[in-house]
């Protein structure tokens, strides 16, 4: 994964850690779980597995030096907004013209998971950053 694709992705998870982010953390082949991210720090990360925080030898966090390429998050294709959110979207869009609409605006897209960071007009699916998110995954987390 080149520096600017770890970028990107970093961005847009410390971005998306306070709305219940969902990831697909790959440990090797054979163990490929969905884990709610809870902690980032450059190279490192904690979840959540199985209702219980992974914990290693400092019973603090689980680390991984390259964790970028093992990682990836569950989220929504801009298509899958529903007409409800569509309305919000452009409703929040009209008042995005000032600093405060914008952020507005992108924390929105953040807390509803959806994917709308590019890298030369390829989205994070295109680029490999980020998995279409499963029908129902963020039902108790979106509202």
């Amino acid at each position: 994964m080149t520096k600017q694709y770890k970028q990107l992705l970093l961005i847009d998870l410390c971005a998306r850690l306070p709305y219940g982010v969902k990831i697909k953390f790959a440990f090797n082949k054979d163990i490929e779980k969905i884990n709610n991210l809870i902690y980032i720090s450059g190279n490192e990360l904690s979840y959540i597995h199985n209702s219980c925080m992974v914990l290693t030898e400092d019973n603090i966090k689980y680390v991984f030096n390259d964790w970028f390429d093992e990682c990836q998050p569950y989220l929504r294709p801009l298509s899958s907004m529903t007409e409800e959110e569509r309305k919000e979207y452009k409703r929040l869009v009209a008042f995005s013209g000032n600093p405060i609409g914008s952020a507005n605006l992108i924390d929105w897209l953040n807390k509803k998971m959806f994917a709308y960071r590019t890298i030369d007009d390829k989205d994070m699916f295109e680029l490999g950053l980020a998995l279409p998110a499963p029908e129902g995954i963020y039902n108790s987390v979106i509202k």
